[in-house]
Formats: structure tokens, C-alpha cells, sequence
């Protein structure tokens, strides 16, 4: 007597996305926006939606917002807010909620464009990924700015992924001016991927000369980079009527002027710091979140999509101002790289930790600024468990990606490199 395994049919593309998307729009449109937006996990003091909507007030009645040294949004979130989108009630839900849908359609299309097909069976769970991932979807419901940035990131490697490099810059240089560190770190990568293509080459690495990249466009596509980004500088200049945004808004990511607490690892280290020794260290974690550019370009060069999610990764765990959205970015692009699964060392031990980080943040934060029987320490001990948990599924998918190309191990016997 045979028995045969029953396969369930795949979930249809056509009908999920629009489910998933209708069921984060009446998330949206319960209370729940208001309970969340002051949650210093879910928005930052550069991704804020009550700084946003204070900013846009003054905007309104003819007050400079940068003058008071806490709006440090893009003058950009200033034009579109006061003209075109709105950002109270109904409709900044309807606008938040697109935003992540416009994502995770992007994220489906990054899928498709390196399998090189028009569709397959894993585009709802691709959808999903993004869409249900609780630090994607609690960002969002608060309003935090940062949807709109990995939005813009996952837009800018679609683009890129389908040869569209005109676009594919415009989306990287309207990021440079919502957020310059997500620019700078995937920058490379994202011009590797643009004279190249996303196919998978995990397991065949080969040089990039190997794989016939287009050098010529590369200097045309510098100019146009230039181009957009003076653009975009001007038109921040003219909404804003000076030059004032700069250091408030680009200036932030370095001189970290907003020490309010985050699930970042900066915040606490400078409130601790002396001022004399302040401008060294900034200098360090600066330069500390740039020296894995070269490094992982150099070595994921037969696979810069792969380098550009690694470099996201990189974001998530060591920028300034990190909300729950950039290390949950990086999650949710794990579903497009499934080639990788069979050589996680580590999965389970990664998850626990991000479990046990989910559940520590909030309750060490309201025990230190809601019930006052905590400290600072409580809330930084749980964001260390946090930077832990990232920086672990980060290594993992390194091992991962460097491992493919060797292989499982056989009879017991294994390749390694020495």
C-alpha cells in the first residue's frame, strides 16, 4: 500500500496581496496609531510622527521648524505633507498603508527579477514577509518615517534588479535626502547590481570582470546621481527658505544632537560620555558603520544584491537612530534568498534571542519611564539583547552565503577554507 504526501496549492498572488494589504489598512484605522506613535522602539527622533506633525505646523504659520533644534525631518516630508499627502486621520493611515504595499509589491518584483521569472508560487509568502513582520508592522502603525525609507531602499534595488537605472538612482537619491547613511552603504552595491544583473551566484562566485558588467554606464549614472541630488538639495533649499536643514537633518546621523532613548547602541554610550572625548568616538562610530562597504563588496562581488541585504543588515544593527524597521528590512529580505536556508549554523538560537529581545524592550522601558522602579540600564540592557539578536542573524547569513559555495557536508568529511 502506497501513501503519497499531499501538497497543499499555493496561495494566490492576486488574491493575498490584496488581503494582507486590507488587513494592515484597518490596523491602520483603529486606535492603535495613537497608543503607539510615542514609542521610542517604533519611531526615532529622526523618524518621529509627532515631530512631523509639529514641524509641518510651524511650516504652516510661517515659523522656520528647524529653528527650534528638534524637527529633523527632510524639507521634502515638509513639501509633500503641506501639498499633496495628508497626515492626520484616514488619509495618513490610507498613505502609511500604501507605502508598506508599494514595499513588499517591490519586494515580490526583487524576487522575480533574480529567479528571472514573471511570476512564481512563493510571490504571497515573499508579500508576507513584509507585510506581517511585526517590526515592519509596528513602525508603520505608529507612523514612523522610517516605512518610507524602506520603501524608497527596496524601490531603488528593484529598479536595479530590472535594469532601470534612471529610476533606480532617482529612488537612491530621494533617499540621500530622507536618510544619507542608507544611501552611502548601498550605494556600491547598488551600482554593481545596476551594470550587472540579480541572478543568484552564491554557489558559482566568480570575479566581477566575469560576469560582463556595463563600465559604460557607470559615469553617465554618476552624473545623473549628481544631477538628482542637487536637484533635490535645491528644492529643500527653497521649501525650507535656507540652508539650516542641513545640519539638522544629514548633520544628525553624526553629531547625534537627540540623545532621547532608541533601540539603538549610541544613545546611552553618549549620554555617559565626557564632552572632551565626544567628537573622537563620534568620529569612531561613524567611520565604524562605513568600513563594511568594501569588505563585503569585495567579497559578495558575483552577487551584489546579496551584498546590498548584507549592508542593510549592517544598517539595521549600527546606525544612530534605529527604529524596530531597519533590522525588520532585513528580515523580511531573508525570504528572497531561500538558496541560503540549508547552511544557517545557528536559526534557532537567532530567533530565541530576538524573542527574548522583543520581550525585554518593552517591558524594561515601561518599567523605566511608565512605573519609575527602573533605570536607563534596564532599557540599554534589553537594546544590547537586541543588537545581539541582529548581529547574529547577520554573521548567520554571511556563514550562509560564503558556505553555499562549498557545499554540505558529505559523510562526514566537509570542505573548509583555510
Amino acid at each position: 500500500m502506497s501513501s503519497s504526501k499531499s501538497h497543499s496549492p499555493p496561495v494566490d498572488f492576486g488574491l493575498a496581496f490584496p488581503a494582507l494589504v486590507a488587513g494592515r489598512l484597518l490596523l491602520a484605522l483603529t486606535s492603535l496609531p495613537d497608543a503607539l506613535k510615542h514609542d521610542h522602539q517604533l519611531s526615532s527622533a529622526l523618524t518621529s510622527y509627532s515631530n512631523l506633525q509639529e514641524g509641518i505646523y510651524l511650516f504652516k504659520h510661517g515659523v522656520d521648524p528647524y529653528s527650534g533644534g528638534s524637527f529633523r525631518h527632510s524639507p521634502l516630508y515638509l513639501a509633500l505633507f503641506t501639498t499633496i499627502l495628508p497626515v492626520t486621520g484616514v488619509g495618513a493611515a490610507i498613505v502609511w498603508t500604501l507605502c508598506d504595499a508599494v514595499g513588499a509589491w517591490a519586494l515580490v518584483n526583487i524576487w522575480r527579477a533574480r529567479q528571472r521569472v514573471s511570476s512564481t508560487e512563493r510571490d504571497s509568502l515573499v508579500a508576507a514577509a513584509y507585510l506581517l513582520n511585526p517590526y515592519i508592522l509596528l513602525p508603520s502603525l505608529a507612523r514612523s518615517t522610517s516605512s518610507f525609507e524602506n520603501t524608497l531602499m527596496l524601490l531603488s534595488l528593484m529598479f536595479a534588479s530590472q535594469g532601470k537605472a534612471s529610476a533606480s538612482i532617482l529612488a537612491i537619491c530621494f533617499l540621500l535626502h530622507l536618510h544619507p547613511p542608507s544611501m552611502l552603504l548601498i550605494f556600491f552595491p547598488l551600482l554593481m547590481l545596476i551594470i550587472t544583473n540579480p541572478t543568484s551566484r552564491l554557489a558559482s562566485p566568480r570575479p566581477f570582470k566575469e560576469l560582463n558588467p556595463n563600465r559604460d554606464k557607470l559615469y553617465p549614472l554618476m552624473a545623473e546621481c549628481v544631477l538628482y541630488a542637487c536637484t533635490f538639495s535645491l528644492a529643500s533649499t527653497v521649501v525650507s527658505g535656507g540652508t539650516a536643514w542641513i545640519m539638522q537633518t544629514w548633520g544628525a546621523s553624526v553629531t547625534l544632537p537627540d540623545l532621547t532613548p532608541n533601540t539603538g547602541l549610541w544613545w546611552y554610550f553618549f549620554t555617559e560620555m565626557f564632552d572632551h572625548f565626544r567628537p573622537f568616538f563620534l568620529m569612531v562610530f561613524t567611520v565604524h558603520l562605513l568600513i563594511y562597504i568594501l569588505p563585503i563588496c569585495i567579497k559578495f562581488q558575483h552577487d551584489p544584491l546579496y551584498a546590498a541585504f548584507l549592508l542593510i543588515g549592517v544598517l539595521g544593527t549600527f546606525k544612530a537612530y534605529p527604529t524596530l524597521s531597519d533590522p525588520g528590512l532585513f528580515l523580511s529580505m531573508i525570504a528572497i534568498f531561500p538558496e541560503m536556508y540549508p547552511y544557517f549554523r545557528h536559526p534557532i538560537v537567532t530567533a530565541l534571542l530576538h524573542l527574548h529581545a522583543s520581550l525585554l524592550m518593552p517591558l524594561f522601558n515601561h518599567l523605566w519611564l511608565h512605573q519609575g522602579t527602573g533605570n536607563a540600564n534596564f532599557f540599554y540592557a534589553s537594546t544590547l539583547v537586541f543588537a545581539c539578536s541582529n548581529g547574529a542573524a547577520l554573521v548567520d547569513c554571511i556563514w550562509a552565503g560564503l558556505r553555499i559555495a562549498i557545499g554540505e557536508e558529505k559523510e562526514g568529511y566537509a570542505v573548509v577554507q583555510e
